[in-house]
């Protein structure tokens, strides 16, 4: 056989393994430098690569093994060291981002809202590394309200109407006109009153008369957004080896995605339910691996991934994000006595007890309650023998 012929069986069959990642890359790399140029026919190479797969899918866990156990004990046992501080966020001083114990609460409760939301944003490759482009940027991103910009909001009595005064060093920091706000506020307030923008100050003039009308219109404006996207307050710009990057404290992926002159493909948030909504369930599970990997290594914690690996699919295995606690994971069990012995006891065992339920008795928990043997290791295999010898034997 020809070696053409050969070396085109092992690309062809290096990019099928590819394809189907059953084999890891790094692994997929070393074994193609280490068959290559040695002199094997196509049936040795293909007996070297059911050999390396069936390797490889041996060593991914033993039968038996209590994986779930033993990721809880990988994870919990470190995560008592870890200090409750609140650490700056990759360096930049003006921003705070919840780290440690508390942030791993959130991501495992998978909280829809987490204390500290922010984004890191990087620019189209174009612009780069022009600090006035990301300066544009940073102020298309970060929200501005009237009262941000506002020396003074005050209710004018004699003229009937709400006085707003503009900082002229605010205006021009935020790269903002007079008739950009007036014009904002008129998409705000539509039929409720009318807007006349003078010099360096906006006078509204509510339709009702009365000054409770005044003071509610007056509370209104000063939520009026001029500019930016929501949620997103404040917006550092920081140089990372000659490129700006936009670290941001509050997250609105959606949005900010369709800014101009960001980059869409290296743009991130610390908020799961944004990456759930915007990109879908299995970017959510990259980013619960990547948020508790982050967590435990700024902690010093040394925790293999693959633990946090089974946590993320359990989260993330029915498509949607599920929390860890009772309300998700633990509470889902079909175990009547896994459920009371995780929380809230009475009124699970109450619950099991008037709906007759049956427990099939499959779990570990409701095993070691009831002092049997657990289907793990050497309690997972069933033996049958015969005790008298088969008819052969004699």
């Amino acid at each position: 056989m020809s070696k053409s012929t050969v070396t085109a069986h092992m690309e062809k069959r290096f990019s099928k393994l590819r394809d189907e990642h059953r084999l890891p890359p790094k692994v997929l790399d070393e074994l193609e430098e280490k068959v290559t140029d040695i002199g094997l026919t196509k049936k040795e190479f293909d007996e070297i690569c059911d050999n390396v797969i069936d390797s490889y899918e041996r060593s991914l866990v033993e039968p038996g093994e209590a994986v779930g156990t033993v990721a809880a004990q990988s994870i919990g046992e470190p995560g008592t060291q870890m200090t409750l501080r609140t650490f700056h966020y990759a360096g930049v001083a003006e921003l705070s981002v919840t780290q440690g114990l508390p942030r791993l609460i959130e991501i495992v409760d998978a909280r829809k809202n987490p204390s500290t939301p922010t984004m890191k944003i990087h620019l189209a490759d174009d612009i780069a590394e022009d600090r006035n482009e990301a300066k544009r940027i940073a102020r298309d991103i970060e929200m501005i309200l009237v009262e941000s910009v506002a020396s003074n909001i005050s209710i004018d009595l004699l003229r009937q109407a709400i006085d707003i005064r503009f900082d002229p060093e605010l205006m021009e920091d935020k790269a903002l006109t007079v008739e950009i706000i007036a014009e904002a506020i008129r998409a705000k307030i539509k039929a409720k009153g009318e807007v006349e923008a003078g010099d360096n100050t906006v006078f509204v003039y509510p339709t009702g008369e009365t000054l409770a009308d005044l003071q509610r219109l007056s509370e209104k404006i000063r939520e009026v957004r001029v500019k930016g996207i929501d949620d997103v307050n404040h917006v550092v710009i920081r140089k990372e080896s000659d490129r700006y990057v936009l670290y941001t404290e509050g997250s609105n992926l959606q949005d900010a995605l369709e800014i101009a002159g960001v980059n869409p493909h290296k743009i991130y948030t610390n908020n799961l339910k944004e990456i759930y909504q915007v990109l879908g369930i299995e970017a959510t599970r990259n980013a619960i691996i990547q948020e508790a990997m982050n967590v435990l290594n700024e902690q010093g914690m040394d925790v293999d991934v693959r633990h946090i690996i089974l946590v993320a699919d359990m989260m993330t295995a029915d498509g949607a994000i599920r929390q860890i606690g009772r309300h998700g994971i633990s509470g889902s069990k079909n175990s009547a006595l896994a459920r009371a012995a995780f929380e809230v006891t009475i009124k699970h065992l109450l619950g099991a007890g008037i709906a007759g339920t049956k427990d099939p008795l499959r779990g570990i928990t409701e095993n070691v309650i009831l002092g049997q043997l657990i289907p793990l290791g050497t309690g997972s295999i069933d033996l049958l023998m015969n005790p008298q010898g088969s008819a052969s034997e004699k």
